[in-house]
């Protein structure tokens, strides 16, 4: 037996290997090929501790072990996935949660069975991961499933989440092109990945304050306390979005109470402390001991999909640079949204049910936040903007509210831009968002996209208020024009002298982003979205948990857990 200066293990190498190998054949993942693994110097081998915070679970646990086991990034399962940046001093990371039953080795009816035609394919979770090395801080930032972008499919708008049904380079390109975030890797976990990656760390603790129910992710808690949960009712937590709520003591019958609202943004809410309650659980257990990096390493890989460029010598990169990452500074946002309140949303003849507008000038400030972009600089060259005198923009009103463009032409006249043209067109329904349309190259398939329409998109982009996002559409821009606006229900421009954050007529949530003072990120609250009953109010950018959410449960609480 030999010493191991990480603590926790004194097997051979050879040993360990060996029941690693058992252990992911029995999970019936393809042998791996036989390739001799270089003994990995003395400054990784300490990666072993427990580095993992926030969102980093998966993609670190892997890096961690595969720092120690290199030949095993064989075993993950690489896609090809287009547009991603290759440059930059920074990385984010777009983690998806899939839909896809067929994907799954073991068919579970709980999850709904590929045979039997659930064979949607959506991004039931969409998180982008901000990495930044240079202060080895940690971000994350939640895309609600339901919001409505111009480029979720290759034919046009649609909801987020249902761009990954046309594959991952679908959906990265919608993220580029509409919210301006550049992405450099892809990480897919299905069901069995977060399952068995609970089970792997013996379950998790969560405290429920209230008894609460959901019918359609299955999750059923009759008594207020705290639980001990594997795998599967994890997974029934995180996926819960119509939950329902026990009124009073005396009411036992779940059916008969009252549903929370927010649907998808209050299961955000509580995924983002799931995730902070997981991240502790890897904390307090480390991943010291080989039997528990195996069960990891079994669980994960043969259901984890990354794109071609992630390899395991950039996973181990990144766990040796953020290896001390402090699970309390890693701030984890929500895009900010109104809902639309007018029930199934109609557009260009279509509905697309319940569905989310961006909010500016919060979803801007929220970006640069998270993504450390300073405000009226391009977020893929941290370069200033173009100046507005410098920026050629038609505006269309898409409203059937006859001042509607000419109120949006004169404030971005007034900003300074070359308002060229003030056009109607055919509303595509009766509510519908502001689109900043522009042209030029679509992100290459591999490399780095710098789009001088983009950033000339962004600075009209960086003045408007209310529900409003970019969008690529050569076609809706006017002929030399660099941006055509097409004018939203609720459109308005800035009023000159305003911050770029509007807090002239706001209200705040705070962030701090890691070795950062506290700052305020502001939800703008204008007067036109509060009078149009076809939104709710703004959504929180950090929301607090309701009274009836899970959360960690105390050192007592774990001793009088129930099993479930």
């Amino acid at each position: 037996m030999s010493d191991n200066p990480r603590g926790g293990s004194t097997l051979p190498n050879g040993e360990r290997l060996a029941a690693l190998g058992d252990a992911v054949e029995r999970r019936g993942a393809p042998a791996a090929t036989t390739r001799r693994r270089r003994k990995p110097p003395r400054r990784r081998r300490w990666l072993r501790r427990s580095i993992i915070a926030a969102g980093l679970v998966v993609v670190l646990i892997v890096g961690a072990v595969v720092g120690d086991y290199y030949y095993l990034g064989s075993l993950i399962h690489h896609q090809k996935v287009t547009h991603l940046q290759t440059i930059g001093a920074t990385e984010n990371i777009l983690l998806i949660g899939s839909t896809n039953r067929c994907a799954l080795k073991v068919q579970n009816k709980a999850y709904g069975l590929c045979s039997q035609g659930v064979t949607g394919i959506n991004s039931d979770i969409t998180m982008i991961l901000h990495l930044d090395p240079a202060t080895k801080t940690v971000s994350l930032l939640s895309i609600p499933r339901d919001l409505f972008v111009p480029n979720a499919r290759l034919e046009g708008a649609n909801k987020i989440d249902a761009a990954l049904y046309e594959g991952p380079s679908q959906l990265v390109s919608a993220i580029e092109e509409d919210f301006a975030i550049p992405i450099n890797h892809y990480v897919e976990l299905n069901f069995d990945t977060f399952a068995n990656v609970v089970n792997a760390l013996g379950g998790v603790y969560l405290y429920f304050p209230i008894p609460v129910f959901d019918a359609e992710s299955g999750l059923n808690i009759e008594r207020k306390g705290c639980y001990l949960l594997d795998g599967y009712h994890a997974l029934q937590v995180v996926r819960a979005r119509h939950l329902q709520i026990q009124p009073n003591p005396s009411n036992h019958n779940p059916h008969t109470w009252p549903q929370e609202a927010l649907s998808d943004l209050a299961r955000i809410r509580r995924t983002h402390e799931f995730l902070r309650v997981l991240a502790a659980k890897v904390a307090a257990r480390g991943i010291g001991n080989p039997l528990t990096d195996q069960s990891i390493l079994a669980a994960v890989l043969p259901n984890l999909t990354v794109d071609n460029s992630f390899g395991e010598s950039e996973m181990l990169h990144l766990a040796e640079t953020f290896a001390h990452t402090s699970i309390a500074n890693v701030p984890q946002a929500t895009y900010p949204v109104v809902s639309v309140q007018t029930g199934s949303l109609l557009y260009q003849g279509y509905y697309y049910g319940e569905v989310e507008f961006p909010l500016q000038p919060t979803g801007v400030s929220v970006v640069n936040q998270i993504f450390g972009v300073k405000p009226g600089t391009y977020s893929f060259t941290g370069k200033p903007l173009p100046p507005a005198r410098g920026v050629r923009v038609s505006v269309e009103n898409g409203t059937n509210v006859a001042s509607m463009g000419p109120l949006v032409a004169r404030g971005l006249s007034q900003h300074g831009f070359t308002v060229t043209a003030t056009t109607n067109v055919t509303p595509d329904g009766p509510v519908a968002e502001t689109v900043v349309w522009y042209g030029g190259p679509k992100p290459p398939d591999n490399g780095n996209w710098v789009s001088p329409d983009q950033a000339a998109a962004q600075s009209v982009l960086d003045q408007l208020e209310g529900p409003a996002i970019l969008g690529y559409n050569p076609a809706k821009v006017t002929p030399g024009d660099q941006v055509t606006v097409e004018a939203g229900t609720s459109a308005s421009v800035k009023p000159l002298g305003s911050s770029s954050s509007g807090t002239h007529r706001s209200h705040g949530t705070t962030t701090t982003r890691p070795g950062a003072a506290t700052t305020t990120t502001t939800i703008y609250d204008p007067a036109s979205v509060r009078a149009n009953g076809s939104f709710s109010s703004p959504s929180s950018v950090s929301p607090s948990l309701a009274p009836w959410d899970p959360r960690a449960c105390t050192p007592a609480q774990q001793a009088t857990a129930t099993r479930n």
